[in-house]
C-alpha cells in the first residue's frame, strides 16, 4: 500500500512568486545603505524538526516477526506499540497490525487494543475476522478509511492476550471489494509476541508513570480558608 501525504508547498510557492519577482526587479541598494561588514544581515537559522527529536518514531527492538515501535518524548520515557507487517503468500505487503496495552485501571473488559490497516480496495461491509489458533473467529467492523487504508480498531480481553501468548499463529480474513466472493487470508505470526508485548507494556507503564509525575500537583487551599 502506498502512503501519500498532502502538502501546501505548491500554494506557498505560488503566493511567493509575485513578491519574489518584485524584489528581483527592484533597484539594488546603494553601498551607503549597506552595513559596513554585512554581518548584521546574516540569518544563522534555527534548527527545527530534528529527525531524532520529540515526536519522531523509531524501532526500539525486534521480536521475531514483531517490532517495538516507539515515539520519542522529552522525558525519555517513550510510549510504544507492537508492530507487524502482514504479507500475502507471494510476499507482497498487504496490511499492518499494531498492538498496545491499555493503562492500568482502564474500565471495560479490554486490557489491550490493536489497529488493523487494510488496503483501500477492501469490502468494508464484510468487516475483518480474526482467529487465534483454533479458537472461534471474531468479526470486527472497519471504523474509517484514510489515504493509508481502512482501519479497524480492536479490543482484546486478558483471556485473548493469554491465548496469543500461548498460540502459534492467528489468522486475519478480509474480502476484496472487486471480488466479494473471494477471501484474503493473512497469517499473524505469534512468534516473539510474548516478549514483545511484555516490552511494550513495560515501556508504556513507565511512560504513564512519567506523565503522572510531571503533572502539576493540585493547588493547596489558601491559608486561612474556612474549614467546612
Amino acid at each position: 500500500m502506498a502512503k501519500t501525504t498532502s502538502t501546501a508547498l505548491a500554494l506557498i510557492l505560488a503566493l511567493a512568486a509575485t513578491p519574489l519577482m518584485a524584489q528581483t526587479e527592484a533597484a539594488p541598494a546603494t553601498e551607503e545603505a549597506a552595513p559596513a561588514d554585512g554581518v548584521d544581515t546574516l540569518a544563522m537559522g534555527q534548527e527545527v524538526g530534528a529527525p531524532d527529536g520529540p515526536g519522531s518514531t523509531y524501532t526500539a527492538a525486534t521480536f521475531e516477526a514483531w517490532e517495538q515501535k516507539c515515539v520519542r518524548t522529552e522525558s525519555g520515557a517513550d510510549p510504544c506499540q507492537l508492530y507487524l507487517l502482514l504479507k500475502d503468500q507471494e510476499g507482497n505487503s498487504v496490511a499492518e497490525f499494531t498492538m498496545f496495552n491499555l493503562p492500568k485501571g482502564s474500565e471495560g473488559p479490554a486490557v489491550a487494543g490493536a489497529t488493523f490497516i487494510a488496503p483501500l480496495e477492501t469490502l468494508l461491509t464484510a468487516g475483518m475476522t480474526l482467529q487465534i489458533d483454533q479458537a472461534k473467529s471474531k468479526l470486527y467492523p472497519f471504523t474509517f478509511c484514510a489515504q493509508i487504508g481502512c482501519v479497524a480498531r480492536i479490543g482484546f480481553t486478558a483471556e485473548e492476550i493469554a491465548a496469543m501468548k500461548a498460540g502459534a499463529n492467528a489468522k486475519i480474513t478480509i474480502v476484496p471489494f472487486v471480488a466479494p466472493d473471494e477471501k484474503v487470508e493473512l497469517t499473524l505470526s505469534l512468534k516473539g509476541f510474548t516478549a514483545g508485548y511484555a516490552a511494550v507494556t513495560a515501556a508504556n507503564d513507565a511512560a504513564d508513570a512519567a506523565s503522572q509525575s510531571a503533572a502539576p500537583a493540585e493547588a493547596a487551599p489558601a491559608e486561612g480558608a474556612a474549614k467546612e
